[in-house]
This record gives C-alpha cells, sequence and structure tokens, in this order.
C-alpha cells in the first residue's frame, strides 16, 4: 500500500509539475512577447528622441554652468507632434524653459542646481520662441527660436 501511496504521490507530483511548467513555458512565451514589445517600444523611443522624428522627441537644453543668463543652444529644431523638453541646470541660479508660439504657452517648473525640468508640450510646423521665465533672465538673453517642421 505504502508503495502505490508514494508512487500516486509521485505521479501527482509530476503532474502538478508538468502542469507548472506548462504554464510557465506559457507565460514565458507571453514574457518574452511583453520584453520584446517593451524594447520595441523603448527603441522607437529612443529613436525618435535621437533622431527628433517620431512620436517621442526630446530636445535638450542646459543652462550655462558658470552662471551666465544663456542656454547651450540658441536655436532647436524639431518635427510636428509631441516633444519633451528637458532642462539641466548645473548653475547656482535658479531657472526654467518656457515655450510660447502658435497658441501654445508652457512652462517647467523653476530648478536649482544639479536639478533637471521636463516639459511636453504638441507641436505645430512653425516657429516657437523658448525662453527662461525667471525675472531678468529672457532680458538677459536666456532665450531662443524652436523651429518646427
Amino acid at each position: 500500500m505504502r508503495i502505490f501511496s508514494i508512487i500516486g504521490l509521485l505521479v501527482a507530483l509530476a503532474l502538478v509539475g508538468a502542469g507548472c511548467g506548462d504554464d510557465d513555458n506559457s507565460d514565458s512565451g507571453s514574457s518574452d512577447s511583453g520584453q520584446s514589445a517593451e524594447t520595441q517600444t523603448t527603441e522607437t523611443a529612443g529613436g525618435g528622441s535621437d533622431t527628433g522624428g517620431g512620436s517621442a522627441q526630446t530636445l535638450k537644453l542646459t543652462a550655462d554652468p558658470g552662471g551666465a543668463l544663456k542656454f547651450d543652444k540658441s536655436t532647436l529644431t524639431a518635427k510636428a507632434g509631441k516633444a519633451t523638453i528637458v532642462l539641466d541646470n548645473p548653475s547656482s541660479l535658479p531657472h526654467a524653459v518656457e515655450v510660447e508660439g502658435q497658441g501654445l504657452e508652457e512652462e517647467t517648473d523653476t530648478i536649482g542646481k544639479g536639478e533637471t525640468a521636463k516639459v511636453t508640450v504638441d507641436l505645430k510646423p512653425g516657429k516657437y520662441e523658448y525662453y527662461c521665465p525667471v525675472d531678468g533672465h529672457k532680458a538677459g538673453g536666456m532665450e531662443g527660436t524652436l523651429t518646427v517642421q
């Protein structure tokens, strides 16, 4: 009787293990597909960021680290559609970036030294102005032109 009990237990464990194995394989297949989709999404987002095309454009600006009232770029170019403007602030002065034009007016939070701010905007073809909205910074030269094609 014990032999039948042990054999029955082993068969039951084998079936449960096989069932889990099948589920794991099915999940692994699904997970692999999910991972591929995530990788593809990341690549698409990265490709859009690097090329300025696609739906996930990223435009990067850096404030002058020495404290001068200027961005590292006075012109930016993008394609129509969604774009995220990222501002890095290595300066001891507070900064932000605001984008205006074509009926759009959006800005980041004001950030301090070592911080990063982002704003996502929906761009139409045309010219936009970007500048630092902190008092006196735009007048001091912290501005530029964004051209959208």
